[in-house]
């Protein structure tokens, strides 16, 4: 059975950015000790600097944020000027603050520390229980902590409207070159919620890890989730035409995602957890 799963921007709305709308708007100004011109050099960054900062305060964002297959905010990106994470193309923009994650531009983090500029990095969420404390710290960087906190309550209380209650589903993340994601993983941490047991994590793997493709057909999944295929042709992305896989998909539910919605830790995460939940439902009551 393929289990078509669309979630509707317009409810994602609902749920998280219009209740909040009435508190951000008396927090766009920015306060007296917050950074004045911010620039931001990671993806999930981007995203969190552009949600929360005031207008103004945000003058650059990393190239990545105009990828639609990566980003959320393509739109939103385009009112702001590129950067590569280069350090010296960063350095000449004058920030107070630049925000990076844990692992980018590892050479232009220590360059910029070393010429004087203040420079926050953020690790990748890896729970959902991240994902809140991270738009509260990045509020709270940005001078913009009331509003942060609206944005993080609102997503506290949507997770709740998608908790499943009953027995749990079984699935697995499945992607090019047999990729997977397992246990202390924010998709780990996605499946339980929507009602699912990852079979990644009960594979054993921690973080992201290869499946064997006899590996995931032997578990026979309820559900198999997958990435929407790049453009072009791709050797890694063969294993998701395989036969075998093939075979299992006509038998299981399957779900083809946007990788967008998964990547970074936003309100846009809502709607790969809104997709989940209407996955478990279509598999009905039983496991």
């Amino acid at each position: 059975m393929w289990a078509s799963v669309q979630s509707s921007d317009r409810g994602l709305a609902r749920l998280v950015l219009a209740p909040a709308l009435a508190l951000w708007a008396g927090a766009t100004a920015v306060f007296a000790d917050a950074p004045a011109r911010v620039v931001s050099m990671n993806l999930c960054t981007d995203q969190l600097a552009m949600l929360l900062a005031a207008p103004g305060q945000l003058i650059s964002v990393s190239n990545l944020a105009s990828d639609p297959l990566s980003s959320t905010m393509v739109e939103e990106a385009a009112a702001f000027p590129a950067n590569r994470g280069g350090a010296e193309q960063i350095f000449l923009m004058q920030p107070d603050l630049v925000l990076a994650g844990s692992y980018t531009s590892v050479a232009s983090v220590a360059l910029l520390r070393d010429l004087g500029v203040r420079v926050a990095q953020l690790p990748p969420a890896s729970s959902l229980q991240d994902v809140a404390a991270q738009m509260r710290e990045v509020g709270a960087l940005l001078g913009q902590a009331e509003k942060a906190e609206a944005m993080a309550a609102a997503f506290e209380a949507s997770l709740e409207k998608f908790r499943h209650t009953g027995d749990p589903a079984t699935a697995a993340m499945y992607y090019p070159n047999g990729y997977t994601t397992g246990e202390g993983t924010l998709s780990d941490d996605i499946l339980k919620l929507a009602g699912f047991r990852n079979i990644g994590a009960e594979a054993g793997v921690t973080g992201g890890g290869i499946l064997p493709l006899e590996r995931l057909v032997m578990a026979a999944p309820d559900l198999i989730v997958t990435s929407t295929p790049y453009p072009g042709a791709s050797r890694s992305e063969e294993i998701l035409a395989h036969p075998a896989l093939t075979a299992l998909r006509a038998r299981a539910g399957a779900a083809r995602i946007t990788d967008a919605d998964w990547v970074c830790g936003t309100p846009y995460l809502l709607r790969a957890i809104e997709a989940m939940a209407q996955a478990r439902a279509a598999l009905g009551t039983g496991p």
